[in-house]
């Protein structure tokens, strides 16, 4: 027999309610251990005009909007969850469908992995789960495929539901101060340029992080420490708190804003800059409960801390996009992070400053399959604690444009955000100013 399955037994009765709307693809969600891996969720690939799979015809799959679908849920994980793998719904038999699940979670794994700003290490689990649900007979057929391996063949895998699965998994958590210079273009450049620089900062940073000091509960304790050996009481969650230790880069430690302007008649153009991505971060991650050890919390938690602080700045990129093209905006939030329970675990969402929390819930509802509720939302973990510091900001900028008066141009958003951002991330007060 190969990897065992711990499933949730919710994701069972809701792989049966799927059953009537056959056939449909989507995902399975949670944690890998070196012996058994654990299911704490499934959602479906929601539907669009052109559906993701026609009736009749399980090997027409619309692999962009399933991989773009995956690409979003895995945005909304905290540390320690991931998309395991694929399921698939029809009456069709299981023998049949072979080659439509090994396509589809290659896929899908491949334009995840994607977004991912670190290197799997050699204790990275690589195989990932297939499942076949017959809508006719409710049987499910398990098997697995390696997909760091594309000659990978499919294994036989064990599948077994199991009430709360994820009730009792330690839960590390850390608030983390971030900065991050960027170098930017020069006035008038493309905005594939300013992603370019992002990136690249991004890259660096991420990194740092990487070699950074870990420390649980202020203490720097030996990698093959098991976290959960000293619990008394079973079912009892264990909630550890973090730091991780950086040394800054030098050269930008108190940089805020660098910006030169050349004035020709009556023409301003800006001469280039530097950005900076500044503020204090929310980050968490679960740990299964198979013997989780400080290695792995460190590992899941330094993830999570450079997936969210990079969904956000791609989120901002896409509305700093949306905003040159509709040329509407003249400010953009970089969004907060909402967090969601989910039986013992959460979900995130990132909202912008000009959004509401209805909006959060449909985006739960529409990418999750969730049953959402407003005031089950959590928006208190990252509060606004560099308020203080983004006023200070904003009024040196205002002051030194005071002191510099600016000939108005049209809507030059790529320009005018080199030579005027100040980035604050995690706060309702951190703004990307594009000023005219």
């Amino acid at each position: 027999m190969g990897r065992g399955y711990m499933v949730e037994e919710a994701v069972e009765r809701y792989l049966s309610s799927l059953c009537s709307s056959s056939p449909l693809t989507g995902l399975l969600i949670g944690q890998s251990s070196g012996q058994r891996d654990f299911v704490v969720m499934a959602t479906r690939t929601p539907q669009r005009e052109a559906c993701s799979l026609t009736p009749g015809s399980q090997d027409r799959l619309d692999m962009e909007w399933i991989n773009e679908h995956a690409r979003q849920v895995s945005r909304m994980l905290p540390g320690g969850l991931s998309v395991l793998g694929v399921f698939y719904i029809s009456d069709t038999e299981a023998k049949d469908t072979l080659i439509t699940l090994r396509q589809l979670v290659f896929a899908v794994q491949k334009s995840i992995s994607r977004d991912f700003l670190w290197v799997s290490g050699d204790d990275d689990i690589t195989e990932r789960v297939t499942l076949h649900v017959n809508s006719s007979t409710r049987k499910t057929f398990c098997r697995t495929f390696d997909v760091r391996d594309p000659k990978s063949t499919a294994k036989p895998a064990d599948w077994r539901y199991q009430s709360g699965v994820c009730g009792s998994w330690p839960m590390v958590w850390s608030c983390v101060e971030v900065e991050i210079p960027v170098s930017l273009p020069h006035r008038g450049s493309r905005l594939e340029d300013l992603e370019t620089g992002l990136e690249e900062g991004l890259r660096v940073w991420s990194q740092q992080i990487e070699r950074g000091t870990f420390l649980l509960d202020g203490r720097k304790i030996p990698e093959d420490t098991e976290l959960t050996s000293g619990q008394t009481k079973r079912n009892v969650k264990q909630t550890l708190q973090a730091q991780i230790l950086t040394t800054p880069v030098r050269t930008h430690t108190h940089t805020h804003i660098c910006y030169d302007v050349c004035e020709q008649g009556s023409q301003v153009e800006g001469c280039g800059g530097r950005v900076v991505l500044r503020g204090a971060v929310h980050t968490r991650a679960y740990l299964h409960g198979n013997k989780p050890t400080a290695k792995l919390a460190e590992k899941v938690l330094k993830r999570d801390l450079v997936s969210t602080v990079a969904v956000r700045v791609h989120m901002v990129l896409e509305e700093l996009m949306a905003a040159q093209e509709t040329q509407d905006r003249d400010s953009l939030s970089l969004p907060l992070r909402v967090l969601y329970p989910l039986q013992g675990v959460c979900v995130c969402d990132y909202q912008f400053g000009d959004e509401g929390p209805g909006e959060v819930v449909d985006r739960l509802k529409e990418i999750l399959d969730l049953d959402a509720r407003q005031e089950d939302l959590d928006t208190t973990q990252e509060v606004d604690a560099v308020t203080t510091e983004a006023q200070q900001a904003e009024t040196e900028l205002l002051q030194g444009a005071a002191d510099t008066p600016l000939e108005p141009q049209k809507k030059n958003y790529i320009g005018a955000a080199m030579a005027t951002v100040v980035a604050l991330l995690a706060a309702a007060a951190s703004l990307l100013y594009l000023d005219d």
